[in-house]
């Protein structure tokens, strides 16, 4: 395909670079059926020929990476939605709101029930997936193909390697496909999630733009199958985890703005070491393919965390078992006198996350972050003991404000929570009443009157 469009020295070095940057198209071919579909080949093939001539600041390696995501998550069997699973959806996500009113002050989401095939789930999430990964994509494309180009011999390529048709240079063509091989590889992350889903809150991240809940059918009847808990179980009990994550998203305004701005500090701060891509590639043959796969299997080309980002990353990780420990304790409380199995399910659940998979380890060598929150359970602990010492009002309450936020301090240390925070709840009041007392003041006739003739002309006002 590089050859018909470049010719086949330029479409060799392409190759090397396309490969370099971590992508691997024979990989590709095999899982969009290229070996077998001439059409879509050739399809292929056009559509590549539009990316090397377009300057359209990455969006025609998203709309290929879109197309990726979608083929992946068709693999092995996308089947539509049927009337009865769009119904089954809508019951349970409505029995899911019910439940929940008796465990948590937060109101329901408000937002449509949605029963959503693999490739609906694609369609919904990837502008997010794009959000977070792109600003790493361009960073590490960019040092990559400087690195690589001065292995080449830089400025004094040979013209039929450092003059590519179109006019195109070889750093920028390694450039424009070393991110048109992250993008790609973050559509093969979301299509390989999307077979894996339940909804659209399962990593924690707000996905789902709007208040909506999303259930994925097939993917809640296979995980269903073979397990001991019965079919309406399963169904019921991730229900009740979709609808408490959404009222989250949905009513705490500042949470959404908090995870993606923790991204994007993260993003915003990356820095590329180099020096130390430079002497990795050194180290290997870049002619070598195989070398390259090996090195990009290491990590050698990752981006260098500064401590601005390691903060960032922390607060992530932060907030998201905060997230997952709510959403944990809450459904147990909610599920509790109607699952026989909603203990055995929660711990299933919560392996399940612990222990990951094929997408989220693509996303964490590609972008750098953990989507499994790996202090869930330390999270459920604290509400729990906040739960016990000041009830349900009060756990939910501490979601009114950032700054009365739990902290990573709280998760080492549950049970001082309330010792820690005592000063600030009296701090905290100590304002709520000044600020009753100012605005009574200003409250107008009928609001007591001082006396200027009381007042000691010696006495600086507060």
């Amino acid at each position: 395909m590089l050859e018909s469009v470049l010719g086949a020295e330029a479409a060799e070095e392409a190759m090397r670079a396309l490969e370099a940057s971590g992508a691997d198209p024979a990989e590709w071919a095999r899982s969009t059926g290229f070996g077998n579909n001439p059409q879509a080949l050739a399809a292929a093939m056009a559509q590549m020929q539009r990316i090397l001539a377009s300057d359209d600041g990455g969006e025609s390696d998203w709309r290929f990476a879109h197309d990726v995501a979608r083929q992946v998550a068709h693999a092995g069997g996308d089947p539509s939605v049927t009337a009865a699973q769009a119904q089954k959806v809508r019951s349970v996500l409505t029995v899911a709101d019910l439940w929940l009113d008796a465990a948590t002050d937060l109101p329901p989401a408000g937002g449509p029930h949605v029963a959503a095939s693999r490739a609906d789930w694609v369609e919904r999430t990837l502008p997010t997936w794009r959000a977070v990964a792109d600003p790493i994509g361009v960073s590490v494309a960019e040092a990559l193909a400087r690195v690589l180009s001065d292995q080449l011999g830089g400025d004094e390529l040979p013209e039929e390697i450092g003059a590519l048709p179109g006019g195109m240079d070889l750093p920028r063509l390694i450039t424009k496909l070393g991110r048109l091989g992250f993008a790609m590889q973050v559509g093969q992350g979301s299509g390989t999630l999307a077979r894996e889903v339940f909804g659209g809150t399962d990593t924690g991240l707000p996905l789902l733009s709007g208040s909506e809940l999303l259930l994925v059918p097939a993917n809640v009847e296979a995980f269903a199958e073979g397990l001991d808990a019965e079919t309406d179980e399963v169904w019921h009990f991730l229900a009740v985890r979709e609808a408490a994550t959404a009222r989250l998203f949905t009513h705490v305004p500042w949470l959404r703005a908090h995870l993606l701005g923790a991204v994007e500090a993260y993003a915003r701060g990356i820095e590329i070491d180099a020096e130390q891509m430079e002497e990795a590639v050194r180290s290997i043959d870049p002619t070598d393919v195989e070398q390259l796969r090996a090195a990009m299997g290491q990590g050698i080309f990752s981006p260098q965390r500064t401590p601005d980002q390691e903060r960032a990353l922390l607060r992530l990780e932060t907030a998201l078992a905060l997230v997952e420990g709510w959403v944990e304790e809450v459904t147990a409380a909610a599920v509790a006198p109607h699952l026989p199995h909603a203990v055995p399910l929660r711990e299933m659940l919560r392996r399940r996350r612990a222990a990951g998979g094929p997408a989220e380890d693509t996303f964490r060598q590609l972008v750098g972050l953990e989507l499994r929150p790996r202090r869930a359970r330390d999270a459920a602990r604290l509400w729990a003991v906040i739960a016990r010492d000041r009830g349900v009002t009060g756990r939910d309450a501490l979601w009114a404000q950032l700054d009365l936020f739990p902290t990573t301090e709280d998760l080492d240390q549950p049970e001082l929570f309330g010792d820690r925070h005592a000063e600030d709840s009296d701090i905290s009041a100590d304002l709520d009443a000044a600020l009753e007392a100012i605005l009574n003041d200003a409250g107008g006739d009928d609001a007591p009157q001082e006396n200027p003739a009381d007042e000691d002309p010696q006495q600086p006002k507060d």
